[in-house]
């Protein structure tokens, strides 16, 4: 093996310094707090919109308009965030600043929207303004906590870090058609109140997770740099490409087809017990997933992932029970969790030092996919007979032609690498 090739191969299987361990559950536990907490905090959001919009005399059409344009300024914040934390990350607690301040606002709006609404109709321009704000600055709490990993982070620890991320994302996709059940009936300014306030007092230490950062407590020894060529430029493109395609094809298994999948073979009421079975196979199939990562890299693991959702969902459409169809629908979890999790390392490993940015990119394409579900939805599509055949085909397709174009370029990277051909190549 050559100098080069056994430099790139320590660079990979570096372990943090001393107390990194540690530091690493910290960061990974604070993080999928965040995630958590967000998310938790959309759903209360989603739950009481049409609530709200009939308080302030909005008709029921205006809430999916709403709701696409709330993706619609994720799709250009989350990328506007991304940059401006790569911007803002040279100078020592900026960036954590900047996010607590933006998360203030946020929160902000998002509390005072139940309030508002029960002004009456007089309020209808002020709720949708609050709308506004509220997705404007709520893009601070994505891209750039993660933006700091990239940057300050070990490398051999993002995978882990991203599995905790995700699972933050996990639990709160499992838990939402319980709390969507639950909370019809209460009070909505109780759970905008409390949903604030827990993410105000964990975002507010962002700061804290900034210097640990920096302090150097997660980051390995130092090594010679890899220089990124300019074919990093690309591959974060065809990244991109290929996360929107696989997030399309998860906004239409997941939230359109799943249900009359299980509609098939089971009750109405059996749903609520159903449903969570794919975040349970997301969960846990991120922390194996996360070793393979850490070794081969991530666009690998997406790649399999890819083609194993495919297969999975292909399944589904075809089981011809409810055993096979819970199986099926807890390996299609198990693929996405896969999926987002190399995802985050993926995507700081082709950034070229723009982390933020490439970060930015890839939330933006997930909400570019969760609009195009709402607007199919909204569109009339899900339930129009002749578009049947392609909605159920085209989450298949999805996943698997970027897992199979993602699977390709990773294994020929990966071939190039152990040949010794181009340190360069080094997994991603």
């Amino acid at each position: 093996m050559s100098e080069t090739k056994a430099a790139e191969r320590a660079r990979l299987d570096d372990v943090p310094a001393a107390g990194g361990s540690a530091s690493t559950g910290k960061v990974g536990v604070y993080l999928a707090l965040l995630q958590l907490f967000f998310t938790l905090g959309w759903t209360v959001y989603v739950v009481y919109l049409p609530q709200l919009a009939a308080k302030v005399g909005l008709p029921a059409t205006a809430v999916i308009i709403i709701l696409l344009v709330d993706q619609a300024v994720f799709t250009i914040t989350d990328t506007l965030m991304g940059i401006a934390a790569d911007r803002m990350t040279p100078i020592v607690g900026r960036l954590s600043r900047i996010v607590i301040w933006l998360t203030v606002v946020s929160c902000a709006a998002f509390v005072a929207l139940p309030f508002v609404a029960d002004l009456g109709p007089n309020a209808k321009i002020a709720l949708i303004a609050l709308t506004l704000v509220w997705a404007v600055t709520s893009s601070a709490l994505r891209a750039p906590p993660l933006a700091l990993l990239g940057k300050f982070a070990a490398r051999p620890s993002i995978p882990m870090l991203s599995c905790l991320v995700m699972l933050g994302y996990g639990i709160a996709g499992a838990v939402s058609p319980y709390l969507g059940v639950v909370l019809r009936s209460h009070d909505p300014r109780i759970p905008f109140v409390v949903s604030t306030i827990v993410l105000l007092l964990t975002a507010l230490s962002m700061s804290w997770i900034e210097r640990r950062l920096r302090e150097g407590r997660l980051s390995a020894p130092e090594r010679a740099p890899v220089t990124v060529p300019k074919s990093y430029g690309a591959l974060a493109l065809i990244f991109i490409v290929a996360m929107l395609v696989l997030a399309l094809g998860y906004q239409l298994h997941f939230s359109i087809n799943s249900a009359p999948l299980f509609l098939r073979f089971a009750k109405q009421p059996d749903l609520q017990w159903l449903m969570p079975v794919y975040w349970i196979g997301f969960n846990i199939a991120m922390f194996p997933a996360s070793f393979i990562t850490r070794r081969l890299g991530g666009l690998l693991v997406i790649g399999c992932a890819g083609l194993l959702g495919a297969g999975a969902v292909f399944g589904m459409e075809n089981a011809g029970g409810l055993n096979t169809m819970i199986v099926m629908q807890f390996m299609a979890g198990a693929a996405w969790g896969c999926i987002l999790m190399s995802a985050v390392a993926a995507a700081i490993a082709v950034s070229g030092g723009a982390e933020g940015k490439v970060l930015g990119l890839m939330f933006s394409a997930i909400a570019l996919a969760t609009f195009t579900r709402i607007a199919t939805v909204a569109g009339g599509l899900s339930r129009n007979s002749a578009y049947e055949a392609l909605l159920q085909w085209t989450p298949v397709l999805c996943w698997a032609l970027a897992g199979a174009a993602l699977l390709f370029i990773a294994v020929a990277r990966l071939r190039k690498w152990r040949q010794g051909e181009n340190p360069a190549n080094v997994p991603v």
